[in-house]
């Protein structure tokens, strides 16, 4: 089977970005994303308007990730698509084009699960960019998710800490919101930080035990704070803001290393990955980096554009389960709560 060469066409669609990307023995040939920038407006993802312009965006997103790989659809080995976690009404857009273009095509259907894409998104074959050994320690961070995954090989991946409550992303959006900055926050409150003194003010971290997190009370002191400080002067937030980002930030990154330390420590694995969208932050990427001198780890950080929400990585698991015939039957069904 790995004689051949092994073509493989996949579809993200767990959340607002239309993705479709061609892979060929592990290398990627395309990989198109359609954002979709009608929720910027509403300061969040409206599922209903997500799922609408999927059906818009999913023919010619699929047609420009043929093109860009120069293949006609004929040459496909199979299709492997996003079945969860995510928003309902998106996951059934691609999982239902996946399975009807499949089997119009006669060729295998592959379901994947979002979140172990993630992970194994550093499994691409990419230029510069080193694979991590089993067992490793990944941590994904995104704006529905963050879990540390011990991973011990492709498809044997146990969840040792994940959010209580709110995830990593949201932590970044509802802070943003309180401070009247747009959506998506993440990026807006990492350029300030840059800039800022992180330890301009100081935000308590949230105790909880053993390997898992939790968010939401950090959002609601930051809310406190914002309205004693604005009340006390209403131009706190515009004379400061820079540096109340760069506080936000440093806390949460306080958060996630701290409990990357203890994972380390408890499993004795020094192979630290990350993934997710929020792993594109500046400041989550040096932490991590920093780790290595500290901590003596060897630390994975993906492509950039392997981070966000995309169907490369999707390719990669799809292609690895090709390698093993792992393939989904025809009434396979999406999935909005899926574990890994």
């Amino acid at each position: 089977m790995t004689s051949q060469n092994i073509y493989i066409l996949a579809i993200e669609s767990s959340c607002d970005d239309t993705a479709a990307a061609v892979m060929l023995n592990g290398k990627i040939l395309s990989n198109v994303v359609a954002s979709q920038n009608i929720h910027e407006e509403y300061g969040g993802v409206v599922p209903e308007l997500a799922s609408r312009a999927h059906q818009q965006n999913i023919v010619p997103v699929v047609h420009q990730a043929l093109k860009k790989a120069n293949i006609d659809k004929s040459q496909l080995s199979a299709i492997a698509f996003t079945r969860g976690p995510g928003l309902m009404g998106s996951l059934l857009v691609g999982t239902s084009f996946a399975k009807s273009l499949a089997y119009g095509l006669n060729i295998p259907l592959i379901d994947v699960n979002h979140m172990s894409a993630h992970i194994l998104a550093h499994f691409i074959e990419e230029e510069g960019f080193n694979k991590p050994p089993f067992p490793f320690l990944a941590m994904t961070i995104s704006g529905g998710h963050t879990q540390i995954v011990k991973v011990n090989s492709y498809f044997d991946m146990e969840v040792i800490g994940e959010t209580i409550d709110d995830a990593v992303g949201e932590a970044y959006d509802k802070s943003g919101k309180i401070l009247g900055l747009g959506y998506p926050a993440g990026p807006q409150i990492d350029k300030r930080a840059q800039v800022g003194n992180p330890k301009a003010f100081k935000f308590t971290k949230p105790k909880v035990d053993g390997l898992n997190f939790s968010f939401s009370g950090l959002k609601t002191a930051i809310l406190y704070f914002i309205q004693k400080e604005t009340k006390n002067n209403p131009d706190f937030i515009e004379q400061n803001l820079d540096d109340i980002c760069a506080s936000i930030q440093y806390t949460i990154i306080g958060i996630l290393m701290d409990k990357l330390k203890l994972a380390s420590k408890e499993t004795g694995i020094k192979h630290i990955a990350i993934g997710g969208g929020v792993s594109a932050n500046s400041g989550i990427r040096k932490a991590l980096k920093d780790g290595e001198k500290k901590f003596g780890w060897t630390t994975y950080i993906p492509k950039f554009e392997y981070t966000t929400d995309n169907a490369a990585m999707i390719a990669i698991v799809g292609y690895l389960k090709y390698l093993e015939g792992e393939f989904s039957d025809f009434n396979v069904t999406a999935t909005a709560r899926l574990k890994i």
